[in-house]
């Protein structure tokens, strides 16, 4: 396999949600050097971003079967539609694209998921919390999410308080999000909720404030650290820990270079990651070796395939011809924005992989590529098409038996492009 074109398929795939047309032949006559420059200095103004949407406050729920009922849930149910539709019109119109793609990796990290929360409004805070923070300081995003709404409804922090602690919070904090899986003892999560105690969210805003006459003020032991501390203070003493860079590191590892390898103990990421800077570490792993290892595969989610089907063949997610189909099909490869499984985030690689789900990704991709528009590949002589398509979708190499499946339908689109889009060398990223 050309080590060239699999660095910048990983690249492009991994980083950037995949190509637009011409942009992986462009990238491989620039080099990957000029790519990966393109990718970590993005220009400071989104133009390709569509409008971000403005949602009122509902207020509470009304009572059931109330005269208002009907209208607060049709309204609720809109505004829980026109988010996830504008997400993945960014994810796809974007000219910043690794920053979104580390907007998607933080949802999944700091997972929230809509059902819960129910309303539209703090989720789309939280999500735009992500893109600040995207590829900032990872002190400043976790104090961001200390005090973000949707997150404090979706663990409970409402009911955490001074005579009936809520260990949730701080239990994920310290495991899913900060320091990781036996980085930390009971004890450290209980006096962490301690310290955690008093935030109250309407869960309609998700405006968080602090109600003093619920917050535990005596000293908490957290980590070894004994002293008296704000929620802030706590979360800047867990950030503080050796364990969180190598965390930080395993985590950026696994969901974009491989979640079947173990990251190496002694891997640059993590001294990258020392100051918590995000754009530090990308860069040190975007510069490093791991990406021309031909071992390293990963699977594309669904929501990841699909963003990058709509880049490649110029589909805009809001101008599908049904909003329910598209859904629906999301639904049934169990991937849809802002409704992740649970706090632990969506799975990776063989789940993917199911029979079941390769017979919905067919029957999407066939709905999809009947609202493309393939003369561009049409134009393309028919004995050029597959090698045309491996450069339109930046798969590195076709297998044998992927290019005679490919090269019988040479003459049959739209067959030959549903086909290359669901082929094990699209999925799976190389």
């Amino acid at each position: 396999m050309d080590a060239k074109r699999l660095e910048i398929s990983r690249l492009i795939n991994r980083f950037a949600f995949g190509p637009r047309p011409g942009e992986f032949a462009a990238a491989l006559k620039s080099g990957a050097a000029t790519y990966k420059k393109s990718l970590l200095n993005a220009p400071a103004i989104d133009s390709g971003a569509p409008q971000e949407p403005v949602f009122a406050d509902l207020g509470p729920r009304p009572a059931p079967k109330s005269a208002d009922s009907a209208q607060f849930s049709q309204a609720l149910g809109a505004q829980k539609k026109e988010l996830t539709i504008w997400w993945l019109d960014q994810m796809v119109l974007t000219n910043k694209p690794l920053q979104e793609r580390m907007v998607w990796f933080w949802h999944g990290h700091w997972a929230t998921s809509i059902g819960k929360v129910n309303y539209a409004l703090p989720m789309l805070t939280q999500n735009q919390t992500f893109r600040k923070h995207a590829l900032g300081n990872f002190k400043d995003l976790s104090q961001a999410m200390l005090v973000d709404g949707a997150l404090q409804v979706w663990l409970d922090g409402n009911e955490n308080t001074l005579k009936a602690p809520n260990e949730n919070l701080a239990r994920e904090v310290m495991e899913l999000f900060v320091l990781g899986v036996n980085r930390y003892t009971e004890k450290d999560v209980k006096e962490l909720a301690r310290a955690l105690t008093g935030y109250q969210v309407p869960r309609s805003t998700g405006v968080v404030t602090l109600n003093q006459k619920r917050r535990d003020t005596g000293a908490v032991s957290i980590l070894g650290k004994t002293a008296t501390m704000s929620g802030p203070e706590a979360i800047n003493h867990l950030v503080d820990q050796a364990d969180c860079p190598r965390f930080l590191a395993e985590r950026i590892w696994y969901r974009f270079i491989s979640s079947t390898e173990a990251m190496p103990k002694d891997h640059p990421l993590i001294s990258a990651l020392a100051g918590k800077d995000i754009q530090q570490g990308l860069t040190t792993l975007l510069n490093g070796k791991d990406l021309t290892n031909a071992k390293y595969s990963i699977v594309k989610a669904p929501v990841e395939w699909f963003v990058a089907v709509c880049k490649a063949l110029e589909l805009t997610p809001s101008k599908l011809n049904s909003f329910a189909k598209l859904n629906g099909y999301l639904d049934k490869l169990a991937q849809i924005p802002f409704s992740p499984p649970n706090v632990g985030g969506w799975p990776t690689d063989e789940a993917w992989l199911s029979s079941a789900s390769a017979q919905f990704r067919i029957s999407f991709a066939d709905w999809l590529v009947k609202q493309a528009d393939l003369s561009a590949i049409e134009a393309i002589a028919p004995e050029k098409r597959v090698a045309y398509l491996a450069d339109l979708l930046a798969v590195p190499e076709w297998t044998a038996r992927t290019s005679a499946a490919l090269g019988d339908l040479q003459k049959t689109l739209p067959r030959l492009v549903s086909l290359a889009i669901c082929s094990p060398e699209y999925v799976v990223s190389q």
